[in-house]
């Protein structure tokens, strides 16, 4: 079965920086879409950033310009870079991820455990 572990996540201050990383099992990792997500106590789940097998990215407009998704294929891990966080920003993250193409939308097949991240 697929599992992805995500970890990097903490506390810290606003206008500071984080990196998010999502370690990823199983085959073909190099051919699978993946997306970061977050959901904040009380708010809706929200997608903020997906990147396509061939690497071409895509973004949320509240984090355009801030967050980098990236990814390494020859270590199974997918990244996120926050950068200039917010309070806002506060949520728990999860990292997806499929072989079918679903964007920014929450229908990818697996998912990770979260990890915290707040702004104060």
């Amino acid at each position: 079965d697929v599992q992805l572990v995500e970890s990097g996540g903490g506390s810290v201050q606003a206008g500071g920086s984080l990196r998010l990383s999502c370690a990823a099992s199983g085959r073909t990792y190099s051919k699978w879409c993946m997306g970061w997500f977050r959901q904040a106590p009380g708010k809706e789940h929200e997608g903020v950033a997906n990147i396509d097998d061939d690497g071409s990215t895509n973004y949320a407009l509240p984090v355009w310009g801030r967050f980098t998704i990236s990814r390494d294929n020859a270590k199974n891990t997918l990244y996120l870079q926050l950068n200039s966080l917010k309070p806002k920003d506060t949520a728990m993250y999860y990292c997806a991820a499929d072989k079918e193409y679903w964007g920014l939308d929450d229908d990818y097949k697996y998912w990770g455990q979260g990890t915290q991240v707040t702004v104060s």
